[in-house]
């Protein structure tokens, strides 16, 4: 049965082939029990069936067929009439259908209209000997129907940006098999986020978690916007070795009107102390344990505590990547003189879902 829409937590296989890189990444996520914000992927499927219904594959072939990657204007030329032609031709009536549906049923799962991303998830991005990151599109902070069916359009359509093609063609990438898949996903809504580390930053100590957090988006933290409170831990117990409150004097929030964050300052009262309870502590910490376990390596994670979501359920990982600085050496004897606090930066790949597109 071809399936043109998959949920990221209906249980189902994470298909490179039929989601692309980024969904069959979240797929694998949420069926590893990573607490993934929720959301759906327009498959393969689905955009094979619009270029063929529409007669764009035959267009397609017609304009690459000879193009010099070398002609950048002729490229760009292309670029622009293979993805006006994207952009305008009829999406078949059940394809939409099974869209509108997916946009609906998603949005049933919260008390009012929430926000989303919509991303490019295009099978080629994940290839072992290619890199595909940054050439295909993001958007994010849609809040209606129309927008999102628009900017999947849009993300269909950047598979032929003047950029993805050319470097197809320069690498003798075919259009075989070429496909794109889109993700649907919440936007998420922190009211605390932040990063952590599976080993202690400064020392490498792999019996530690490291913990930055403060309050909204944690673009504050990824950015050093804000001293964040900074939380050393047990890898086993998952009590609190060292903890450093910082001085969180701005915070990132939404304005979903104008689709982007804004910067607002926090209330005196709450800048001095710890932006997360134990409990928050001990989940966030528990959550990067799974990480590590499930991808084999240490990691390091951005999550967020989602306001849209109830409590105990509101914990979403946003990226999970292996720790690179000291992961390579020999695992280090745990330290018995940790400075207090590991003061380290989170630097790295975002999924889009701090306020930033994915790069």
């Amino acid at each position: 049965m071809t399936v043109h829409i998959q949920f990221f937590d209906a249980g189902l296989p994470g298909d490179i082939d039929l989601l692309g890189g980024k969904c069959a990444s979240l797929v694998t996520m949420t069926a590893a029990g990573m607490p993934v914000p929720p959301g759906f992927a327009v498959t393969t499927a689905a955009y094979d069936a619009f270029v063929t219904g529409s007669g764009l594959r035959a267009i397609i072939d017609d304009e690459l067929t000879g193009l010099d990657p070398a002609d950048v204007a002729g490229v760009d030329a292309v670029s622009s009439r293979i993805r006006d032609a994207i952009c305008a031709a009829e999406v078949p009536a059940d394809l939409r259908a099974a869209t509108i549906a997916a946009y609906e049923d998603l949005q049933s799962r919260f008390a009012t209209t929430v926000p989303v991303a919509v991303r490019s998830s295009a099978t080629a991005e994940d290839l072992p000997d290619a890199s595909f990151a940054g050439q295909q599109d993001t958007y994010l902070w849609l809040t209606d129907l129309d927008s999102v069916l628009h900017h999947i359009r849009r993300c269909w359509a950047s598979l032929y940006t003047s950029r993805a093609i050319t470097y197809r063609l320069k690498n003798g990438i075919t259009e075989d098999g070429l496909s794109m898949a889109v993700a649907v996903q919440k936007m998420v809504s922190a009211r605390t986020a932040g990063v952590a580390m599976t080993l202690n930053p400064t020392t490498g100590d792999r019996s530690k978690i490291a913990i930055d957090a403060s309050w909204g988006v944690g673009e504050s933290v990824v950015s050093g916007t804000v001293t964040p409170d900074n939380l050393l831990l047990d890898k086993v117990m998952l009590s609190v070795v060292t903890e450093r409150i910082g001085d969180k004097h701005v915070e990132l929030v939404p304005d979903v009107d104008a689709g982007r964050l804004v910067e607002r300052e926090v209330e005196p009262d709450r800048r001095s102390v710890r932006c997360l309870s134990d409990e928050q502590v001990t989940a966030v910490a528990a959550m990067a344990k799974r990480a590590e376990k499930h991808y084999g390596c240490p990691q390091d994670i951005e999550w967020a505590f989602d306001r849209d979501l109830p409590a105990g359920e509101d914990l979403v990982l946003l990226q999970s990547r292996p720790e690179t600085v000291h992961s390579c050496a020999a695992a280090v004897a745990p330290a018995h003189s940790a400075p207090a606090g590991t003061g380290f930066s989170f630097s790295g790949l975002s999924t889009g879902l701090f306020g930033r597109p994915t790069t």
